[in-house]
């Protein structure tokens, strides 16, 4: 089967920072201002999630508490021998990933529901457990293994039933998928892309926009000026970014970014250099 996220993994950064190791001594309030997302293991005992607007949620088996987007949250310890890992992550930050949007606000999964990640949790807890050189550096790249694994098994196990992963688990959509993923300056047609899926225009139209929850030709869009964010990252010219990504000169991409990002190219590059300052 072709890598369903290659291509995502290679355009979008992913870096985590584990922060918490072991007993949940007090609560712990994470705020969606801060623009980043997270994961907690809770490997054992018990913990209430608290969210603004929803009710409270209470964890009483070792879970996997995971937020793809920053969301507002609270983990309080109802028992004294609850012990988690946590990390905060970024996942291509400032930048348009397809991703980030389309997983609901959290993902609360039982690990004995989650087999395929069994050996690399259990060296994340014993590496967490213990004090070695580089004992944060293995801690923050286990961590993103997991996440890896994680949303793999999403697709694989067909747990979500809407969004990008739920595309890429219909082996279908999943091939018009990838090749917009891995040819973003193509001139791609709803006929070619129906075609790669072996569907009808009409069908695979209906079944995208079902799964995905948005038009191909729309997915399209945002996966181009995702990748041009991405490039014009890297410092890349306005116009080789949008020769890259299939704009026929560099003013046509400003019409796309002024019309979806509300900036030109070159003045959301500066905000975004900004931000990343933290000016």
């Amino acid at each position: 089967m072709q890598d369903r996220l290659v291509t995502l993994l290679n355009w979008f950064e992913l870096r985590a920072r584990v922060f918490q190791t072991g007993p949940l001594c007090r609560s712990s309030s994470f705020d969606a201002r801060n623009g980043l997302s997270y994961i907690h293991v809770l490997r054992r005992g018990n913990i209430r999630v608290e969210t603004p607007g929803a009710r409270p949620l209470v964890v009483g088996q070792p879970s996997l508490l995971f937020y793809m987007a920053p969301v507002s949250h609270r983990l309080v310890p109802l028992s004294d021998d609850a012990e988690t890992v946590c990390a905060s992550f970024e996942f291509g930050a400032g930048l348009r990933n397809p991703l980030v949007q389309a997983l609901p606000d959290a993902v609360l999964i039982s690990l004995d529901d989650l087999p395929s990640l069994e050996a690399t949790l259990a060296i994340l807890f014993k590496e967490a457990a213990e004090q070695h050189c580089g004992r944060q550096a293995v801690l923050d790249r286990l961590s993103e293994v997991v996440i890896i694994q994680l949303l793999r098994d999403l697709m694989d196990e067909g747990r979500l039933e809407f969004g990008l992963l739920a595309g890429l688990a219909d082996p279908q959509l999943a091939r018009a998928i990838n090749a917009i993923h891995a040819e973003p300056a193509r001139q791609w047609t709803l006929q070619q892309l129906a075609a790669l899926g072996n569907m009808s225009r009409a069908r695979f139209a209906a079944r995208f926009r079902d799964a995905v929850g948005t038009t191909p030709m729309a997915y399209l869009t945002e996966w181009r000026l995702g990748i041009a964010q991405s490039l014009l990252r890297r410092g890349k010219p306005v116009q080789m970014v949008a020769d890259a990504v299939g704009y026929a000169n560099a003013s046509a991409l400003s019409r796309a970014f002024a019309a979806h990002i509300g900036l030109s190219p070159s003045e959301w590059r500066t905000r975004d250099l900004k931000r990343r300052l933290g000016e």
